[in-house]
């Protein structure tokens, strides 16, 4: 048996100069529910983050809205001094007022506020990647991307990235600022962002899906599509979960999945399916049974 790691997801060069493999990790579970409050186990949030990057999982997806502030802590204290080549992306502009309850804010002051406290809670200089968590209605784009810019400019960011944005908005952005990556929430059974995944591909822009197993909906008896799904996995004895990244990875090369957990069985798991190579055929019963 091949030994575990997440190297035979491929790579990707994020912003053309950040090498890194495609199967990434997400921190939102290591945090309490609604993305609020102290982990359940923080010894074992810190073994998942240094579990993951034994692996060789070396990107880190992470936001000041975990917890909030709280998944940044952690990262510093099972990581820092971090090893080489290991990129920690973090995102700002949503506040947080309660176990899911939350607020956009994308005014420039606040922004560079967000920006100066990651750097001090992951003990940073410059951020390798930072994007904008959501897009604030009530601001204008130029006001925040400005200011990450002026960021990027002082070399406080390297590269900035979006999320839940469309083409149309992505095109607006690079008006303003390089944008990197991407990151919308995509899955087997969620393809709102089909039209986006499309748009990044194509520009060779990378793709981070968000909720990227939607929850273990496909494994619900009430799904349509769970029983396929279920016999699919059985022939190369992996879950379903397994099977939605490898698909994941296989749907394109701009694809960065960052599946969290706040369990190192889980995240082994996870990076098992990395490796897994399913057969074309699969890959097409797969689509038939769950498009919609």
């Amino acid at each position: 048996m091949s030994e575990l790691s997440a190297s035979p997801s491929g790579t990707f060069l994020i912003g053309g100069d950040l090498p890194v493999h495609r199967f990434g990790y997400g921190t939102m579970r290591l945090v309490g529910d609604g993305a609020w409050g102290e982990p359940t186990d923080p010894h074992e949030a810190r073994k998942v983050l240094r579990r993951a990057v034994e692996l060789g999982v070396n990107l880190i997806d992470t936001a000041d809205a975990y917890g909030p502030e709280i998944a940044e802590r952690l990262i510093a204290e099972a990581l820092h001094p971090y090893p080489a080549g290991l990129v920690i992306a973090t995102k700002g502009g949503i506040t947080r007022q309660g176990p899911a309850k939350t607020e956009y804010v994308g005014r420039a002051g606040y922004l560079i506020q967000c920006v100066e406290m990651s750097l001090r809670r992951l003990k940073l200089e410059r951020i390798d990647l930072y994007q904008l968590h959501r897009i604030d209605p009530r601001t204008p784009l130029e006001e925040s991307l400005g200011a990450l810019k002026q960021m990027q400019e002082q070399g406080k960011i390297r590269h900035i990235g979006l999320s839940e944005v469309t083409p149309d908005q992505i095109e607006e952005a690079r008006k303003i600022a390089p944008i990197v990556t991407i990151q919308n929430r995509y899955s087997l059974a969620d393809r709102r962002h089909e039209d986006t995944l499309n748009w990044c591909q194509q520009h060779g822009i990378g793709f981070m899906p968000w909720y990227p197993m939607a929850g273990g909906k496909l494994m619900k008896a009430d799904q349509p599509a769970a029983k396929a799904l279920a016999e699919i996995a059985a022939r190369y004895a992996i879950s379903v979960p397994q099977l939605s990244i490898a698909w994941l990875l296989h749907r394109s090369p701009v694809m960065l999945p960052i599946p969290g957990t706040s369990k190192v069985e889980h995240l082994e798991q996870n990076v098992a399916a990395a490796a897994r190579k399913i057969g074309p055929g699969e890959w097409d019963e797969i689509e038939n049974v769950t498009r919609t």
